[in-house]
């Protein structure tokens, strides 16, 4: 885990009691806390993806800026696996969806149409 690079550390009579970060660095930490909220798709990835005509797994990897190679190695599976998941028609498996999500820092659902 990379560390917060904006920590502030509250005291309780000169001893460390809290230590508190941005939700940002938060989130990245924990991708898993993150609340419906941040469940939204921004209209640059919905842009791709009518633009494009791909899936939100796509759409979401060009808005990024990742490469297929960086998402598929982060997620454990090959370059060409996640280019066959990448098409319009595909249906994947909640399992693939959580990997593909936790690869690209998002929640599955933003990932399912």
């Amino acid at each position: 885990m990379n560390e917060p690079t904006n920590v502030q550390i509250i005291e309780q009579n000169g001893v460390p009691v809290f230590a508190v970060i941005p939700y940002e660095e938060y989130i990245k930490a924990f991708p898993e806390k993150r609340t419906d909220e941040n469940a939204l798709i921004p209209h640059e990835v919905v842009s791709i993806l009518v633009d494009k005509d791909c899936n939100l797994v796509k759409a979401w990897r060009l808005h990024l800026g990742f490469t297929q190679k960086e998402v598929a190695a982060k997620a454990g599976i090959s370059q060409a696996a996640l280019s066959q998941m990448e098409k319009a028609d595909n249906h994947l498996r909640n399992s693939t969806l959580s990997k593909l999500a936790a690869a690209m820092n998002l929640t599955v659902d933003q990932l399912t149409d």
